[in-house]
């Protein structure tokens, strides 16, 4: 093991890490690579891994905003993009549930209910996909809460914001893999789940080497490959925390199928 490993440098998400899935995936990978690359991961909101690599500071994008993905690629800053997987947002609270949002099978109308009753609703704030989904809702519930007095933002990363809210006994919105990670040491449950535009999808895409030449391309697209393989594919239909399923693989489907019970 003394010989000079190459480094794959992913700016990622951090839903991705405190879900616990890159402590599964990534020694998986680096064993596939014969341990001759070794995985370090910038885990931010989606944002600002996306700021990281269009200045050439990461080798790959793990994130989860379609939208900016796409802008990102058509930019000519990333190529080679390729789903992975997803998993939900919920809308999670206090489990005394001022708004009264228990039930509801619309997000916005969730929203509608928390800013109609001024029950404490805290926010990523940091740019994040998540931050952006929320807004997004915001936008659909025609509402702007930035300003209110019961609205609150962290800056911070998904794991910190569900503690925050728990602090303040609030409303939040959050990817289900952090919220069922950090459950056993919060009090708030989940209210709203299941709305279509909930659905949370994750995708890879190399930074583009015609860009920036010294991006570890050939390792990037290893990865890429390793994860959209049918390996890759059933570690993230197999892992599972506190007894729950977190992901859906999308690139190979058939093994979120079979590996089911």
């Amino acid at each position: 093991m003394g010989r000079k490993r190459t480094k794959l440098v992913i700016a990622s998400t951090s839903s991705t890490q405190n879900s616990g899935l890159f402590d599964i995936l990534i020694p998986a990978y680096e064993r596939a690579s014969n341990y001759n690359v070794k995985v370090e991961v910038i885990a931010v909101g989606t944002g600002k891994a996306i700021r990281i690599a269009k200045r050439g500071e990461a080798d790959l994008l793990f994130v989860h905003d379609p939208f900016r993905e796409e802008k990102f690629v058509a930019g000519g800053y990333g190529v080679n993009r390729r789903v992975v997987m997803h998993n939900d947002f919920v809308i999670a609270g206090p489990e005394d549930d001022p708004a009264g949002i228990k039930g509801l099978s619309s997000a916005s109308e969730a929203f509608e209910h928390i800013a109609e009753t001024g029950s404490p609703f805290v926010s990523r704030g940091d740019d994040s996909g998540t931050n952006m989904k929320e807004l997004d809702i915001w936008e659909d519930a025609g509402i702007n809460p930035r300003g209110k007095g019961w609205y609150f933002e962290t800056g911070a990363k998904m794991g910190d914001t569900l503690l925050a809210a728990d602090r303040k006994r609030a409303y939040t919105l959050t990817d289900m893999g952090t919220f069922i990670n950090y459950k056993p040491g919060i009090d708030l449950e989940v209210f709203v789940k299941g709305d279509p535009v909930l659905r949370n999808q994750y995708s890879v895409i190399a930074v583009n080497p015609d860009r920036f030449p010294d991006v570890r391309y050939r390792e990037a697209m290893d990865f890429i490959a390793f994860v959209t393989s049918r390996e890759g594919q059933k570690i993230i239909a197999d892992f599972m925390n506190n007894g729950v399923r977190l992901f859906t693989p999308d690139a190979v489907p058939s093994v979120a199928g079979s590996e089911k019970d």
